[in-house]
């Protein structure tokens, strides 16, 4: 069953990959170049050399996305993709009841993989508690998301290229998650982030989506470098890469240093901090953050397969899977805290002003991820994974309610131009209500339970950053609170903006609709049920050995003050009739706001200038080095000097000595004379001084 769960996505990866080859082959067998019409909003359009004379409506959208036919086998490949994922997503749920309920872990050993010296690397499925919540997140967004997409791409002509990309993406994720070592869990890593780069630039017609697609995976090198040391370290110092080995001599790396650069690091810390580096880029968080709203520019249901399952999850997954490392490296254990609760604050800060409404969702999910490191950091890594859980299906029921919103207003992404559509779409905004709610923590709902109990667990942590983790995702609450109701007043309430586009807002096709539906359930339904199992006296039993939670932090958090426990209640509250004030009950407050305190709403709208800073500390400095290396070094210096210009002076030489070869008698005669008159003058004058 387990070998199922992960391999059917990749079966239906190699399917669709395939239908996307001979597909493209059968409908441009003669190779001519495809023009792309791109609509300024992310939804490309596509017309052959002899289709280029499509009419524009007055807001530069295309009207005829599917002016190129589509791919011969595109259904094909969408039912292949979505039905083996919907298939995994059941065995999933299966699984978890076996494995959480039944206690039957399992480790599946399918071949050698590696075999040098002391490295003995086996490729084996471990499957226990941890991983089978993660089967469950990856496999029930990813198959909804495929569904989700039949609707959302059906204008698309290179739809199986698109689905082969998704099922890949979700088969990396179950590698990185069913991993029993390190090597293998790096091998999913880097595979998330090939998808990533893969579907980010899927339009890879436009500019900005590449520019997106190489920053995504240019900021997760720099992680990806501080993890591979991390997992270098664990080798030198233990021996191993497998998972078992590491935590049974864990305990014996207490005390231990080692020798990084003439300073002796405490081992633990050491290792611990590079595997966080590793998660920081892959999770989003402060200082690595800056890729993950521009992953914005692929294909909506990509952003909510990224920002709810996939990829950002990842970090978070691999620190509960190694907690019996952290819970041994307390430093370590503070810098997540820290980290974790600095982008809680500062990206729910961004969020507040943005105005591109997959933008909004975007920071939201940086934010949110942020709390789930201030659980980790607490030591309270169950109550982690819960909030990864919940935040699951909320959020990408808010990516893909967002999509339906796209949809509807015919790829209008700016809420400043939107309004008053609840009564076009009721559907969508029903379930966006929903995941909003859940979002900010309303009673009864998913987010409410987990994001509660991290609060809690920061409260009661002996983490030297506790109280710096309680009050930054307690202002967090509120702010969140405040644009995520902000985005639904904006693009629901209100007087519509865009007439013309008003008018042709409708509900987008079944397939979008039910997989939203579906996760406006779970929105809710993720929340109670679940609670005992991973923030209750439930937790011991279910996780059992595959987290290492700090010892009593659940016992605690059931007996924090009444006021703590109702305080992120409270600032959700607030957060919504502010909001409510500023943009149903008298429009020109913000408006009046940023215009008095335009220094303030310039820094917040340009993301602290994160972007700005690295381009002039990191960007521009290495284009200047890699273009004076290019022009002197290569150019001057090595072209001028090596085998380019010795080759180039013996011409020089050559065509000179070409000219002397005249052709007439008198010129020879004259050499002649010259060297004879050369020779006499030696005579006299060299060989007299001797």
């Amino acid at each position: 069953m387990i070998q199922a769960i992960v391999f059917l996505p990749l079966i239906g990866a190699v399917l669709a990959g395939l239908i996307a080859i001979f597909g493209a082959h059968a409908r441009n067998p003669s190779g001519d170049v495809v023009e792309h019409h791109d609509d300024g909003h992310g939804h490309g359009a596509y017309a052959s050399d002899a289709h280029d004379d499509h009419g524009h409506d007055d807001h530069g959208h295309d009207d005829h996305h599917a002016a190129e036919p589509p791919a011969a086998g595109s259904r094909a490949a969408e039912l292949i993709t979505t039905g083996l994922l919907l298939v995994s997503a059941a065995l999933s749920w299966v699984a978890l009841v076996d494995v959480g309920f039944m206690h039957h872990d399992a480790r599946i050993a399918l071949f050698t993989w590696i075999n040098s010296g002391d490295l003995q690397i086996a490729w084996a499925l471990r499957v226990d508690t941890l991983t089978a919540v993660m089967l469950v997140v990856v496999n029930t967004v990813s198959s909804l998301v495929h569904l989700y997409s039949i609707g959302y791409m059906d204008e698309d002509p290179h739809r199986p290229r698109f689905f082969a990309y998704l099922s890949l993406f979700t088969f990396a994720m179950l590698m990185l998650v069913t991993s029993d070592n390190l090597v293998q869990l790096f091998f999913g890593w880097e595979g998330v982030g090939l998808a990533s780069y893969l579907l980010i630039g899927f339009w890879y017609q436009k500019p900005s989506a590449n520019a997106a697609a190489i920053k995504a995976f240019v900021v997760n090198r720099v992680g990806d470098f501080g993890f591979a040391l991390g997992i270098f370290a664990i080798f030198m110092m233990i021996g191993s890469t497998d998972f078992e080995t590491i935590f049974a001599g864990a305990q014996g790396l207490t005390g231990k240093t080692i020798n990084f650069f003439g300073w002796h690091a405490d081992a633990l810390t050491l290792i611990c901090l590079l595997l966080f580096m590793g998660a920081m880029g892959k999770s989003a968080q402060f200082l690595l953050h800056t890729w993950l709203p521009d992953a914005m520019e692929g294909p909506t249901p990509v952003s909510a397969l990224i920002h709810a399952a996939t990829m950002v999850t990842a970090g978070v997954f691999m620190v509960a899977r190694l907690s019996p490392l952290f819970e041994l490296a307390p430093n370590a254990q503070a810098a997540v805290m820290f980290f974790g609760a600095t982008t809680a604050f500062f990206a729910a800060t961004v969020g507040l002003v943005q105005n591109d409404i997959k933008r909004i969702v975007a920071y939201s999910t940086c934010s949110q991820l942020g709390y789930m490191f201030v659980a980790m950091g607490a030591g309270a890594y169950s109550v982690g994974m819960f909030h990864l859980f919940t935040h699951a299906f909320f959020k990408a029921l808010l990516f893909l309610g967002s999509g339906s919103v796209i949809y509807a207003m015919h790829h209008e992404q700016d809420i400043r131009n939107m309004g008053g559509l609840k009564d076009k779409i009721p559907f969508t905004y029903i379930v966006m209500v929903i995941g909003t709610l859940a979002l900010t923590g309303f009673p009864l709902t998913a987010g409410y339970f987990s994001k509660d109990a991290i609060i809690e667990s920061a409260f009661v942590s002996h983490n030297p950053f506790a109280f710096y983790g309680f009050l930054m995702t307690v202002i967090a609450a509120g702010l969140t609170s405040f644009y995520s109701w902000r985005l639904i007043f904006k693009t629901f309430h209100g007087e519509p903006h865009d007439q013309k586009h008003y008018e042709a807002a409708h509900e987008a096709p079944l397939w979008m609709l039910v997989p939203i539906g579906i996760l406006a359930a779970g929105s809710i339904l993720a929340g109670f049920p679940f609670k005992e199992l991973f923030a209750g006296h439930g937790v011991a039993e279910f996780f059992r050995d595959s987290v290492k939670m700090h010892p009593g932090i659940i016992d605690e958090m059931h007996h924090v003050p009444q006021a703590i426990a109702f305080l992120p209640t409270v600032m959700m509250a607030l957060g919504f009739v502010v909001s409510w004030l500023f943009y149903i009950r008298r429009p020109y407050l913000p408006v009046e706001l940023a215009n008095q305190h335009q220094m303030l709403y310039q820094f917040l709208l340009n993301k602290w200038y994160f972007d700005e800073l690295y381009d002039f500390i990191f960007v521009r400095p290495t284009k200047w080095l890699g273009r004076f290396l290019w022009k002197k070094g290569d150019g001057y210096v090595i072209d001028g000097f090596g085998p380019d210009g010795v080759s180039a002076r013996v011409l020089d030489v050559t065509r000179n000595v070409v000219k002397i070869q005249t052709g007439y008698l008198y010129h020879y005669a004259f050499a002649m004379l010259i060297g004879v008159a050369g020779l006499i003058t030696w005579f006299m004058f060299g060989a007299g001084a001797h």
